[in-house]
């Protein structure tokens, strides 16, 4: 795996050992940011299931300004870290080492709102739709927010999810990604998001 674009283009990320986590290939990251930038300028990004991080770390290459990594396992935590160092991207980012619904609700607490979110929960585990719910209830989402969906071609997502509208979907292999488009209102944007950087582990 590699950065595929931007300021740390040709970078080689290390991978999770084993075979408890499934990292979106590079192929499939190159199209995903064909469709939603490819670059940009400034905002926040989270990555929910961040496994290796690679597609936060992609987003902050490609001129996010700041990304929260979010990331249970110890061993992924630590390769994200891992990740995040050999970019020299530790001043960027927030490392979480909690579940993902621990997570939503101290980011909502933080009063967060994010412009690309990634969700590549694992395949046994996702519910995509009600987390997209949630990040709208709880306000975490910017206007105009991108949610990038990863997931297993047989699962069939909404064409809405409350302001949240389907983009597109394209599929690889065994692998679907679905992009929502968040139609909030572009005339009041005001990014509520408190510049600081911190790692933490709970």
């Amino acid at each position: 795996m590699r950065v595929i674009a931007g300021e740390h283009k040709g970078r080689r990320l290390a991978a999770v050992p084993g075979k408890g986590t499934r990292p979106t290939t590079d192929k499939v990251k190159e199209s995903i940011f064909n469709m939603i930038g490819p670059y940009f300028d400034g905002g926040w990004a989270l990555d929910l299931y961040a496994g290796t991080g690679g597609l936060g770390i992609e987003a902050l290459s490609r001129g996010m300004e700041r990304a929260v990594f979010v990331e249970r396992d110890s061993k992924a935590f630590a390769v994200v870290k891992q990740n995040l160092a050999t970019c020299r991207l530790e001043g960027q980012a927030e490392l979480y080492r909690i579940d993902a619904d621990r997570a939503i609700r101290t980011l909502a607490a933080r009063k967060k709102a994010f412009d690309l979110v990634f969700l590549d929960p694992p395949y046994a585990h996702q519910k995509i739709a009600e987390e997209i719910r949630l990040f709208q209830e709880l306000g975490l989402l910017a206007d105009g927010a991108w949610i990038v969906a990863e997931h297993d071609i047989g699962v069939e997502l909404p064409e809405e999810i409350g302001a949240c509208v389907l983009d597109r979907a394209s599929t690889y292999g065994e692998t679907a990604v679905t992009l929502y488009y968040y139609e909030g209102d572009r005339s009041e944007t005001d990014d509520p998001v408190e510049e600081a950087t911190k790692f933490e582990e709970g």
